[in-house]
């Protein structure tokens, strides 16, 4: 599968949150979130996640009631 980056406002998120969201199963749409980085002041949330395509990924972040400013694909240096 492929890894995608995306970035979206907080949403009201707060750490508690984004870290049950990080230890979710893959959903109902293939979506697997790896890794979530944030800046709760500066409202930035950007999510590495494993997914079948870019529309996954835009599900995924919706069922949230997430719209992400962009969804890149993106390759990794290294996989630990």
């Amino acid at each position: 599968m492929a890894k995608f980056l995306d970035v979206h406002p907080t949403g009201g998120m707060n750490e508690d949150v984004l870290k049950k969201i990080q230890n979710e199963l893959p959903d109902e749409f293939g979506v697997t979130t790896e890794n979530i980085m944030y800046n709760i002041e500066d409202d930035k949330v950007f999510c590495l996640v494993e997914a079948p395509n870019k529309s996954a990924v835009e599900k995924h972040q919706a069922k949230y009631g997430i719209t992400c400013e962009w969804i890149m694909e993106v390759k990794l240096t290294s996989y630990s």
